[in-house]
């Protein structure tokens, strides 16, 4: 009944690239993970399959990703454990319209008031996900380059489509030991099971699109890499190490070339893929 839930909850978020979200049918979405601080004032609260990440200010916290909406009582447990208050959240983000990272957008806008901002590709797949009934809030519409400020900490807001159509990574500077860190949030570059890549009839630029993005993404300054899914950064890895004390395994710039790399060869390669098995106009 449970898995089953889960799938109808993802079901509204589905887009219109061929396909929604991860597969849900054999992941515990809302397993804890220890919550801790990255660098500077950016800490994770999301659980051990779905990132978010809390930015700590002197005028109240920023928070990306609400997740699922059983989800966000696990990030409202982890902000707490860190000695943070939930209702201190004053504007929440998200990195694209997907159940796992944006449905429970709702739930904590009732707790806490925030202001919900998203880009504007994303708001009609946004408005389609109302969990419970619930309509979908949307405060403030983004545009690509936007910068997002609160108390002395600037977010700027990189449309990277393909993934959704308004898929968005997060950058921002963190000051660790005296040194400041550029930090890139990857919304996703992810070629997910059942995406048309040729001939998509509902996105027809999906391929260009992602095309596009990974140049994006390439061209950003990146020091600290981190993203929607913890998997994307070797999350666990680095939490591990980071027990151990020694350096902060989250400065991976080279990390975030590799992933990048890798990603855009399986993009490639599925692209190629459908190409070939598309029907040929003579």
């Amino acid at each position: 009944m449970r898995i089953r839930w889960i799938l109808l909850a993802v079901l509204p978020a589905l887009f219109a690239a061929g396909a929604g979200a991860q597969n849900n049918t054999a992941v515990d979405w809302s397993k804890p993970f220890p919550p801790h601080k990255i660098a500077g004032n950016l800490y994770f609260v999301g659980s051990e399959q779905l990132a978010s990440f809390l930015i700590v200010t002197p005028e109240g916290n920023i928070l990306i990703n609400s997740d699922f909406e059983q989800t966000v009582p696990v990030i409202r447990a982890s902000v707490e454990k860190l000695g943070f208050k939930f209702t201190d959240i004053k504007i929440l983000l998200g990195s694209h319209a997907h159940g796992d990272h944006m449905e429970g957008d709702a739930l904590v806008k009732e707790l806490t008031a925030a202001r919900v901002m998203a880009m504007e590709q994303d708001v009609p797949a946004l408005r389609k996900m109302t969990p419970g009934g619930k309509p979908h809030p949307i405060d403030h519409i983004l545009h690509d380059g936007e910068q997002v400020t609160l108390g002395g900490t600037t977010l700027v807001a990189h449309l990277t489509p393909g993934h959704t159509k308004g898929c968005t990574t997060w950058t921002m500077k963190v000051n660790e030991g005296g040194k400041m860190y550029d930090v890139v949030i990857l919304g996703s570059v992810s070629v997910n099971p059942g995406y048309v890549l040729v001939g998509n009839k509902d996105y027809p630029q999906i391929a260009a699109d992602y095309a596009r993005s990974f140049q994006v993404l390439k061209a950003l300054p990146c020091d600290i890499f981190l993203g929607s899914h913890g998997s994307f950064y070797g999350m666990a890895g680095k939490y591990a190490k980071l027990e151990k004390g020694g350096a902060n395994p989250f400065i991976d710039p080279q990390g975030y070339r590799a992933y990048l790399d890798d990603r855009e060869k399986a993009f490639q390669s599925t692209l190629n893929e459908q190409k070939q098995k598309a029907p040929q106009n003579n």
